[in-house]
C-alpha cells in the first residue's frame, strides 16, 4: 500500500514533469490542486525533495540570488526540476494500477495526472475507485441505518451530509467511467487524442468534485 510520503513524491514528480519549480511555487501549485482538506507543509514537502533528489529523480538548480533577507542575507535561489530518471520512473509508476492507487490521497493525485495516463491505466483505477466508493457507502447506509435512533440532531445532520458526499462521488465516478469506456455521458475529461476535444465540465477548475474526507464521514 502507497504511503503518504509515496504519494506526496508522486504528486511532486508530476507536478515537475510540467516546469520547473521552486519550492514556494511547488507548494502552492499542490495545495491549489490537493485542495484544502489535503494542506501541504513546507516540513512534508522538503523531505519529499530531499528524497527525490537523493534518488536522483529530481535535481537542485541554482538561481540568481534572491533579494536580501534581514535575518539571512542574498542567497541563492533553489529550482528543482525532473530529470531523465524522474520522467522514466513517472511514466513507468502511471503505466501501473494497483489498489492503492484507489486510495483516497492516492487517488486524488493519480486522477491530476490523468492525462499523462493511458486510458486502460485510467479505467482500471476508476473502477478500482467506485467498487471501493460503493463498499463505503454500504458501510455508511448500515451504520446509519443502526445507530439512527440514538443519535441525536447533529450527529445525524452530519451522517446524512457523509452520505450524500459519497453519493455523489459514486455518481460522478459512473459519469467517467462511462465516457472511458466510450459511452455517451455529461463528462469528457480525456485528452484530444483519446477522443477528440474534451468538453467543459462543471466539475470544477480540476475536474475535480469535492471528494469527501473520510475523516467527515464517521
Amino acid at each position: 500500500m502507497s504511503t503518504r510520503a509515496e504519494v506526496l513524491d508522486l504528486a511532486v514528480l508530476g507536478r515537475l514533469a510540467t516546469a520547473p519549480m521552486h519550492g514556494y511555487e511547488l507548494r502552492k501549485h499542490l495545495g491549489a490542486t490537493l485542495g484544502p482538506v489535503r494542506a501541504l507543509s513546507y516540513g512534508s514537502l522538503y523531505p519529499s525533495l530531499r528524497r527525490l533528489t537523493d534518488a536522483g529523480l529530481i535535481a537542485e538548480v541554482r538561481t540568481a540570488t534572491t533579494p536580501p533577507h534581514a535575518l539571512s542575507g542574498r542567497r541563492a535561489r533553489i529550482v528543482y526540476e525532473l530529470t531523465d530518471a524522474g520522467r522514466v520512473h513517472l511514466a513507468e509508476v502511471l503505466a501501473h494500477a494497483e489498489p492503492a492507487a484507489w486510495d483516497d490521497d492516492a487517488f486524488t493525485v493519480r486522477f491530476t495526472l490523468f492525462a499523462a495516463t493511458d486510458a486502460r491505466t485510467r479505467l482500471r483505477i476508476l473502477e478500482g475507485r467506485h467498487a471501493r466508493m460503493v463498499e463505503r457507502l454500504d458501510l455508511l447506509r448500515g451504520s446509519a441505518a443502526r445507530t439512527r435512533e440514538r443519535m441525536d440532531s447533529y450527529t445525524a445532520e452530519l451522517a446524512r451530509y457523509g452520505l450524500e458526499q459519497a453519493e455523489r462521488e459514486v455518481a460522478w465516478l459512473e459519469d467517467l467511467i462511462d465516457t472511458e469506456r466510450g459511452t455517451r455521458g455529461p463528462l469528457d475529461l480525456r485528452p484530444a487524442t483519446d477522443g477528440g476535444p474534451p468538453r467543459t465540465s462543471t466539475a470544477g477548475a480540476t475536474g475535480v468534485p469535492d471528494i469527501p474526507n473520510p475523516k467527515e464521514q464517521l
